[in-house]
């Protein structure tokens, strides 16, 4: 276990630090963000291996570009996600070539507008039934869901992240949501036993 103490500096410091060359405040912004980004890098390739390398593809970045980060633009949670999700989503190209990252795969949209299936996913007792939902989604919409639901970004520092427009980053988490409820709640969705509407303790955040 590490006892270091924490580096109290803010994550947007740490950056700058970072661009000036400082090898502490990366190790810093390292042990203070690296499980946010390896759990959205999990939940965006469905593979601990990619994720593992997505995360220090992330940070190699960040050490290698950190003098571009803009603080007026999105925090540096959101850049984070932005360049994890770049990463990921080259790494999905890869390994997909034949399949469409964005298209809808056939899924029907059936949850209503009062529908909420984050509730879902904090009620879930089979978190593997819920990553596999999540990573059946199509990445468009899987990103956003990540973005808004997991890693809790604003619409603003989600649409930086994901480099579209708000309204498209909710017209997206509108749709993720849809989809992902109808998975949830589809026959066998979790195991025998098992159900996503059950009332349940609240699983680890990123599900990790």
């Amino acid at each position: 276990m590490d006892d270091r103490p924490s580096d109290p500096r803010p994550d947007d410091e740490l950056v700058g630090r970072i661009a000036s060359g400082d090898q502490t405040a990366l190790t810093a912004l390292f042990r203070r963000r690296h499980r946010d980004v390896y759990g959205f890098a999990l939940h965006m390739t469905g593979s601990p291996a990619a994720a593992e390398d997505v995360t220090q593809e992330t940070f190699v970045a960040v050490m290698r570009d950190a003098g571009r980060f803009d603080a007026a633009r999105a925090t540096a949670i959101a850049w984070l996600c932005g360049i994890a999700r770049n990463h990921a989503r080259r790494r999905l190209e890869r390994e997909r070539p034949a399949l469409s990252l964005d298209g809808d795969n056939g899924c029907a949209d059936v949850a209503g507008p009062g529908e909420d299936p984050v509730a879902d996913l904090t009620r879930a007792q089979d978190i593997d039934a819920v990553r596999r939902a999540v990573a059946s989604l199509p990445v468009r919409y899987r990103e956003a869901v990540l973005f808004c639901d997991l890693q809790e970004l604003s619409y603003e520092d989600a649409a930086a992240a994901a480099g579209c427009a708000i309204g498209t980053i909710r017209s997206r988490l509108h749709r993720g949501r849809a989809l992902l409820a109808a998975k949830l709640s589809a026959p066998g969705a979790t195991t025998a036993g098992h159900s996503c509407g059950a009332a349940a303790p609240r699983p680890a955040r990123y599900m990790t």
